[in-house]
């Protein structure tokens, strides 16, 4: 008898010693919860203890957590309809008050959902649909998405949630807004391309007309330079006539050879008859007459 109550005894040591040990991982804060209430808490890894029977531990994750939040419509100042799509990366930071005021996960999203929502619809609705969809530098629209999770984060501390990033997957226009904003995004693009091109013509303009005055200075004093030389070329040329031709022979030698000259380059053609006059020494020497 005494060796059975012995091995209830010992048995009912083992239930309580293994009931009132529990272990904690690297990566997860342990909540030590009695009568509903948390009493402690820790994130030290190993083995630690409590009130057998009594007390339950209750385990939140350390790690962050994705949370995909579904696709919201929103209004823009500009009375434009848009539809968001975003995800949010949480992590716990405060396990006693996320306990108090959530309790889980389930709870937790829903209430990013919430804030998440109400923070992007109050940011929206003071900017143009024309500031979120553009043409501009991404790094414009990073600082309003930054200023968005700045903001989400300052609300989730309430629930001892920290947000570590808001994004922005996507925006989605309705189909009736589809055509009208491709249609500025084009006029745009053919507003920046027609005045590029415009920029183009003007200095091409301003190029050629430089180039042409360049090509007309260059002419003109080419032009000049030639003549210069062709009026020093004839005086140089009517020099050295006038000393060579200088008494009244060589005058009359020049003068003969000059007509006969003429007279060949009249016989160049297929007509061969040449009038001269019976007075002319041309004629008198083609005649044989002295």
């Amino acid at each position: 008898m005494k060796k059975s109550i012995l091995a209830v005894i010992a048995c009912l040591l083992v239930i309580c010693l293994a009931n009132s040990m529990y272990t904690v991982r690297e990566n997860e804060y342990a909540c030590t919860v009695r009568f509903s209430k948390i009493i402690e808490t820790t994130d030290e890894a190993g083995l630690h203890f409590k009130l057998p029977f009594v007390d339950s531990i209750k385990y939140f994750s350390k790690a962050a957590t994705l949370y995909d939040i579904p696709p919201s419509e929103v209004f823009t100042s500009d009375k434009q309809n848009m539809t968001v799509d975003c995800y949010v990366l949480w992590r716990i930071e405060d396990p006693l008050l996320f306990f108090q005021t959530l309790d889980n996960t389930v709870k937790a999203e829903d209430r990013l959902n919430a804030i998440t929502y109400t923070i992007l619809k109050n940011t929206m609705s003071t900017m143009a649909q024309s500031d979120i969809i553009n043409m501009n530098d991404g790094a414009e629209r990073n600082i309003i998405y930054e200023g968005i999770a700045a903001d989400v984060d300052a609300e989730a501390n309430k629930y001892g949630i920290q947000v570590v990033d808001v994004k922005i997957k996507r925006f989605d226009l309705p189909d009736s807004n589809l055509n009208a904003v491709y249609n500025r995004m084009i006029s745009e693009r053919n507003q920046m391309a027609e005045k590029y091109t415009a920029d183009g013509n003007y200095e091409a303009s301003i190029i050629r007309n430089d180039v042409d005055k360049q090509v007309n200075i260059l002419v003109s004093n080419a032009t000049a330079e030639a003549a210069k030389l062709e009026a020093e070329g004839e005086a140089e040329y009517m020099r050295l006539l006038a000393e060579a031709y200088n008494t009244d022979d060589k005058k009359e030698f020049y003068e003969f050879t000059l007509a006969l000259d003429a007279l060949r380059d009249s016989l160049t053609g297929t007509e061969k008859t040449v009038i001269l006059d019976a007075d002319s020494d041309l004629a008198k020497i083609l005649m044989g007459i002295n």
